[in-house]
Order: structure tokens, then sequence, then C-alpha cells
């Protein structure tokens, strides 16, 4: 009988533990789906490495989440959807490029504020953008270049 209280005391120790765990990994992993803040679009050619959920960064800083991605069926560019924290107020002419995280991948989409009076509201489209540079393709053209001047 007594080891039957104790084995339901350690099994509420590890629930409640558990129930820590899942509260702490629910607030830390900010997964509010882009309803709250500033929501933006941007469009770019290219969007390797860049996911849903990855970060949005002002001068290395998370300052929002990629909510988004679709392709526009007409221009075939990528359709990025962002929120940004409600108290960041970006000029109009803010630039947008995707960024690598280190050499082993990993995007995000870093903004760069311009200097401009009007600010980005809710809905509006970053316009100035740079697609993501892929790595590969800059290595072989190193290569491609190292191997012609040897003529």
């Amino acid at each position: 009988m007594g080891n039957n209280i104790v084995e339901t005391i350690i099994g509420a120790v590890v629930l409640a533990f558990a129930a820590i765990f899942l509260i702490f990994a629910y607030r830390t992993a900010d997964l509010g789906g882009g309803g709250n803040g500033v929501n933006l679009t941007a469009r770019f050619d290219k969007v390797d490495g860049l996911t849903v959920g990855s970060d949005v960064r002002m001068s290395g800083i998370k300052i929002g989440t990629v909510t988004s991605q679709e392709l526009d069926s007409q221009t075939f560019q990528a359709v990025i959807g962002i929120s940004i924290a409600d108290n960041i107020q970006l000029p109009e002419d803010t630039a947008a490029k995707i960024s690598s995280e280190s050499l082993l991948g990993g995007s995000y989409l870093e903004l760069e504020p311009g200097g401009a009076d009007e600010v980005l509201a809710n809905g509006d489209e970053i316009t100035y953008t740079q697609s993501a540079v892929s790595l590969m393709d800059l290595i072989g053209q190193a290569i491609f270049s190292a191997s012609s001047g040897d003529d």
C-alpha cells in the first residue's frame, strides 16, 4: 500500500514538471501565429532557406516572424508575410533582404530602415527587397573564375 502512494506522488511530480516544461516551451517558441503586431508583405525572386517561423531581425535583434510564404502565379515571385512588433515603426523605404545565419544553413529576414517620414502600416508591402544569395552558386563562380584565369 505504501509503494502505491510513493509511485503516485512521483508520477504527480513528473506530470507537474512536464506541464511546466510545456508552458515554458509554448511561451518561448513565439507560436502566436502572426495575429499580433503589424502584418506586412514582401516579394522576392528567391527565398532559399527562409521558412514560416523564421526570424525577422533589425540590427541583429529579433523584431518579428515570417508568417506565410506563397507563390504569385502571375509574376512567379515568392510573397512573404511577416509580422512585426507593434512598437516598431518602419519607414516606408525600409529594405528587406534574406541573410544566412551560418555556413551550415538557416536564414532570416533582415530589415534595414530607410529615412522616409512616412511609416509602413498594417497590410503594406516592403518594396525594396534583396533575394537570398546561394552559397553554392558563389563557390561555383569562384572556382570557374579561378580556373578560367589559369589559361
